[in-house]
């Protein structure tokens, strides 16, 4: 029988967290397989081989979107082309960077010019602060086809702080995995989720599912059921009493950073010069839901989109 490695064994070998392996499969760019009531995900051989070429691919930035094309084709031509758009792609970024450089200059230059004790000029600088703003709105560029053509997208690709939004989760009843290894919570605790999908509350917008990370690769699943459900129904997993509260939230894109990692530090870097901070409150955890809510769209999309849930409250003014 041919080996087989678990979701951990993968994860230390290729230092690759349970989060960022379960979403390439989930992408459809690689699978795994189970044996008899065996829960855990296990990879063969040829799973391991796609996931080196998955890595080398995004060390290069190639996005999932390309990467599912590459692998949908044995031609080299279409990774010729994937390779040969990258460089198109970051050529328009480097006219980008220069022209928001020169933009910069320029604007500079008419500040060093200006005298703030005169209502002339500081109406001066302030037209020219909407020239450029125009400016900034209709860059082109002749003969680059990279869809990359406007400054404002590098300026948001430059940003360090995600787009954040402040979002009022109300109570509701859920089922929960408890504090188990990522192994189980994806495995024996998913298996039974869908076995009893028929508890799961119906919602008007979004997942009812959210997803908190603990130390050790352990994790907490919790899915809102419906009010006529009671711990019966739910045995032998814990029917609990979500608290809701006030979250700061932001989308990862295309398992951007290890899954939210990088947009979980641009939450904390802006609730530093916020009217807010983080609610350390039991219960109250960092947590995370795709948001894609069918394979059709997922796959019109191309990615995922994991929206991202840090707990918050108003700061206190000892703060």
């Amino acid at each position: 029988m041919a080996e087989l490695l678990k979701i951990r064994e993968i994860s230390s070998r290729y230092d690759i967290s349970a989060r960022a392996l379960r979403y390439y499969e989930d992408m459809g760019l690689i699978s795994s397989t189970r044996s008899g009531d065996y829960a855990y995900r296990m990879y063969d051989k040829q799973a391991v081989k796609r996931l080196e070429q998955i890595l080398i691919l995004r060390k290069l930035n190639i996005s999932i979107k390309d990467i599912q094309l590459i692998f949908q084709t044995a031609s080299s031509e279409i990774v010729l082309e994937v390779l040969e758009k990258k460089v198109e792609d970051i050529d328009g970024e480097v006219a980008l960077l220069q022209d928001l450089k020169d933009i910069i200059l320029e604007f500079v230059g008419q500040i060093k010019r200006a005298d703030f004790s005169r209502d002339a000029d500081v109406k001066r600088l302030y037209e020219r602060a909407q020239k450029v703003e125009s400016r900034i709105a209709n860059i082109s560029y002749d003969g680059n086809t990279s869809k990359i053509n406007r400054l404002p997208d590098v300026s948001n690709r430059l940003k360090k702080t995600p787009e954040i939004s402040i979002i009022q989760i109300n109570p509701f009843k859920a089922f929960s995995s408890g504090v188990d290894s990522f192994e189980n919570v994806m495995g024996t605790f998913q298996q039974w989720q869908e076995a009893h999908n028929h508890l799961v509350k119906k919602m008007i917008y979004g997942a009812p599912d959210f997803l908190s990370f603990e130390e050790d690769g352990n994790a907490v699943w919790i899915w809102a059921v419906e009010d006529w459900v009671t711990e019966k129904d739910t045995a032998p997993y814990e029917l609990i009493e979500f608290e809701g509260g006030l979250y700061a939230a932001a989308v990862s894109v295309d398992g951007d950073d290890d899954m939210g990692g990088r947009i979980c530090s641009g939450i904390m870097k802006w609730l530093e010069d916020s009217g807010f901070e983080p609610d350390e409150r039991p219960g109250h955890r960092t947590m995370c839901h795709m948001i894609n809510p069918t394979d059709e769209i997922r796959n019109a999309l191309g990615y995922d989109q994991l929206e991202i849930y840090v707990p918050i409250k108003v700061r206190s003014k000892e703060s």
